[in-house]
């Protein structure tokens, strides 16, 4: 199995990273430069890409060698994959040689033997590299491989900069990893590589559309310990947030950037649920909070211009004003993606995703006191779950109290402690009776949509007196959809007390 770290830097960063005093400091002799030019096979159907796998034949040194790439994942940039390698005599892939390294039991054999990969393999991109490495031996005796990538992608005339370090782990401990990593992000501004070359060079071959990705669902066992539960939230919502990266970094899509922001939210959530039994770093926390906020600003003119002034596509008044006020909110929904974007490629997010890994496969939080509380990490799930949820579910009660005719703020706070029910009842649904869970997350969620729709009308309210502060002569239409949604909350008001009344019959299904 080869584990390595991927991170991404400009060539401004890469020229730095040569002289990097870090490398003299943990170097076992001198780096070496090596020519590499490769090809990757598949058939015209994709089958070894659809199949996760990838077949490269590679020069180098005037050699060839073949190698298989399949299984395995990524998370945070840490890649970790099967890998098959072996001499070959020329620039094609010699399958007999590759099926004799591959399990003869796998997946990965089968296909290799299959009709479409024995008659219909052919060349789909190239890649064409100056690589650098240097033989790292760190101060706990973890032995790593740093390599600098320079290069490019290509598919006829299409062509995409490498620009790339791998780190890959030798020997001794994975944790290292993202530590050599996170003291390199102190002088060089790196982003975390979470698509490998092939997945970069199939992109050449077939673009991938901007797509938002949900939350996959949570499978917890009862008798799994408050440990294991904690550490398998924490990746899923992890791999919510990564998921998502792309879309806002890359093509400023508003619903991705949601998704992404859905996920911080839900991690956070999780960190206070768990914080009875163990302690989050105040200044991973702080991170957490800040990256919040930035997707947050943009998030807020997204939901002005794109729900918010579509409820008013009836209202009785002049198009051309509300489509004024519009115009306005989608040009700084626009500017806010961008600041979102650089955000999500500065060294501060990249350290966070670092930090937060590395944190996470250390187990650090079991060296952090109080020890009589890191202790109970160890008792089974399912009395947490129980205690969790009924402090949540009173918690909401109690801030539900005549909730149609509370203020804003109250309202606020009613929403806030929905959304956390909600998310702890998510993270622990397939601990308990499906259909009751599910009746009572969705009274949660439609309550939560409701409290939504009260919340937007108020930032709405403040983002249209900055629109009217920055344009006059956008006040009449500010003014008309200001003094709608002020009417509106009225209605939706009665539409919040259905639904918390709906809520309050249901019974906790834990």
């Amino acid at each position: 199995m080869e584990i390595e770290l991927k991170l991404l830097l400009t060539p401004q960063a890469a020229q730095s990273l040569r002289t990097h005093p870090l490398l003299k400091k943990y170097g076992i002799g001198e780096p070496r430069e090596e020519k590499l030019s490769g090809t990757y096979y598949d058939t015209s159907n994709c089958d070894l890409r659809r199949a996760g796998a990838g077949l490269r034949v590679r020069q180098v040194d005037g050699h060839w060698v073949q190698t298989m790439k399949a299984g395995g994942g990524v998370a945070s940039g840490l890649h970790s994959r099967h890998e098959w390698e072996s001499p070959v005599a020329g620039p094609t892939p010699d399958l007999a040689a590759l099926r004799e390294l591959v399990d003869h039991g796998s997946s990965w054999n089968k296909l290799l033997r299959s009709r479409e990969v024995e008659q219909g393999l052919l060349p789909v991109f190239m890649t064409s590299v100056t690589r650098t490495i240097w033989d790292l031996r760190l101060a706990e005796g973890t032995e790593i491989e740093c390599v600098l990538d320079l290069g490019s992608l290509e598919r006829g005339k299409d062509k995409e900069a490498i620009c790339e370090i791998e780190l890959e782990l030798k020997s001794g401990n994975a944790d290292q990893l993202y530590g050599l990593a996170l003291e390199l992000l102190e002088s060089i501004p790196m982003q975390i590589g979470n698509a490998s070359k092939a997945e970069r060079g199939y992109a050449l071959l077939a673009p991938v559309p901007a797509r938002a990705v949900k939350a996959e669902a949570l499978v917890l066992s009862r008798h799994m310990n408050i440990e294991k539960a904690f550490q398998l939230i924490v990746a899923n919502c992890r791999a919510q947030i990564q998921a998502n990266e792309d879309g806002v970094m890359h093509r400023h899509d508003p619903e991705s950037l949601h998704q992404m922001r859905v996920g911080i939210r839900r991690l956070r959530s999780a960190f206070s649920l768990f914080a009875p039994v163990l302690q989050v770093p105040e200044d991973m926390r702080e991170d957490l909070n800040w990256i919040a906020t930035q997707l947050g600003a943009a998030r807020d003119w997204d939901v002005l211009a794109d729900s918010t002034l579509s409820r008013l596509a009836d209202a009785p008044t002049d198009a051309a004003l509300i489509g004024m006020v519009h115009n306005a909110a989608q040009k700084r929904a626009q500017q806010l993606h961008g600041e979102a974007a650089a955000a999500v490629t500065s060294p501060r997010y990249t350290r966070l995703v670092l930090r937060l890994s590395r944190w996470m496969r250390a187990c650090d939080w079991r060296e952090t006191p109080p020890r009589q509380a890191s202790a109970r990490l160890r008792d089974p799930v399912i009395r947490f779950a129980d205690d969790m949820l009924d402090q949540l579910d009173r918690k909401l009660r109690k801030r539900g109290r005549r909730l149609h005719k509370a203020t804003p703020e109250a309202r606020h706070r009613a929403r806030i402690a929905a959304k956390k029910t909600r998310y702890a009842a998510e993270f622990f649904q397939s601990l308990y009776n499906g259909r009751k869970l599910r009746r009572y997350v969705n009274a949660l969620s439609h309550l939560q949509d409701e409290l939504g729709f009260l919340n937007d009308a108020a930032v709405a309210d403040r983002l249209l007196q900055d629109l009217h502060g920055k344009d006059i002569d956008l006040a009449s239409g500010v003014g008309f959809v200001r003094g709608y949604l002020s009417r509106s909350a009225d209605t939706d008001a009665g539409v919040i007390r259905k639904r918390w009344k709906k809520l309050k019959r249901l019974s906790t299904p834990w």
